[in-house]
């Protein structure tokens, strides 16, 4: 394990915006997680476990410890029903589903391109086209840093919910996720009745089939990371009353929603788009012109630039349709998690 000091955190998050730490440090086993959390020279310092950094906006300097995940491996096993994968918490996630596509195991392809590491794939409860990880979660380890021990949590005890888990609430700061366990049905049946997916013909589905028309569709949509920075989808796609959606759909006909439960789930995408913002500049940070769900690092942009700007698309869909949108990408600021309303107070 190798320490460095007032760090660079530019290539540490997909924003690649020239943020900095007091110290970063990348850990390969759960040893050295404990011992570093065990050492008295950084317990009482801020820590944050880091994946990819695929869903991060650094909003200032951190004044803490940076700890990268990288605990790797996968194994694969499986009952007369199904597959059974562990996969350790720093695997990278598109390489994975990848990987189990390769293998020609069904349940992950709608999940193909997702950015970021396995180990954070729970606590987002990641999702796309018609598939959440907590249709295909067995089980999340996790090591107790009250403790020191692993515990395995069962998918109940996650509390899934939309983008969210136990891991942002009762679990905060208090657990980190050390491996994934997936289980695959062996009887394999599409989940292609979300968006585009439903032009494929039935005859031709399997998992490869539809792997690759993510692939294609995300690629056609999301501009890559390495090229123009970005966290991916900025916004939750907010859930809204049944009756304020119809009030909606008399105003505008080609609204786009999905029932959930008793409420609708409205794309914020759509709703972005309606207020005319693709292509809007803020500094260096610009609303990406073929998806207005994207923010991007446009021209070496400051976290100020990212956070003025999705306040004024906040700001313009509140007005528009009454819907208040709540960011995907987590916040972090000079010692903690913060959101949007505490960032903009820490720039003024």
């Amino acid at each position: 394990m190798q320490f460095h000091l007032n760090a660079s955190l530019k290539n540490a998050h997909t924003f690649s915006i020239d943020q900095t730490c007091d110290a970063l440090v990348e850990v390969t086993t759960i040893e050295e997680l404990i011992s570093i959390y065990k050492d008295p020279k950084w317990s009482t310092i801020p820590k944050l476990i880091l994946g990819k950094g695929s869903n991060m906006l650094f909003t200032e300097h951190f004044a803490g410890l940076v700890v990268v995940n990288q605990l790797v491996g996968i194994k694969l096993a499986e009952t007369t029903t199904h597959h059974l994968l562990h996969v350790n918490g720093g695997e990278d996630w598109p390489s994975l589903v990848k990987w189990s596509v390769d293998k020609g195991l069904g349940g992950l392809e709608n999940l193909a391109m997702i950015p970021g590491c396995s180990g954070s794939a729970p606590i987002q409860n990641i999702g796309a086209y018609g598939v959440e990880l907590q249709d295909i979660c067995e089980y999340v380890d996790i090591l107790c840093l009250d403790t020191y021990t692993v515990k395995r949590l069962n998918k109940e005890e996650c509390f899934f919910g939309y983008r969210d888990s136990i891991f942002k609430h009762a679990l905060y700061g208090k657990a980190i996720v050390v491996a994934i366990g997936l289980i695959l049905p062996k009887e394999w049946k599409p989940c292609n009745h979300y968006g585009p997916l439903k032009s494929l013909p039935a005859e031709t589905l399997s998992p490869s089939v539809i792997f690759e028309k993510v692939c294609a569709i995300r690629s056609s949509k999301l501009p890559d990371p390495s090229v123009q920075g970005n966290a991916g989808s900025f916004f939750k796609n907010p859930v809204i009353t049944k009756d304020h959606f119809d009030r909606l759909l008399v105003l505008y006909p080609d609204i786009v929603g999905y029932e959930s439960n008793d409420m609708i789930k409205v794309a914020a995408g759509w709703l972005i788009d309606q207020c005319r913002l693709k292509g809007v500049v803020e500094g260096g940070a610009q609303v990406h012109p073929n998806q207005a769900l994207v923010i991007i690092n446009y021209d070496e942009a400051s976290a100020a630039d990212i956070l003025k700007l999705a306040e004024r698309i906040r700001r313009s869909v509140l007005k528009k349709f009454d819907i208040r949108l709540e960011h995907e990408v987590r916040f972090i600021g000079r010692d903690s998690e913060t959101n949007l309303d505490r960032a903009l107070e820490a720039l003024a």
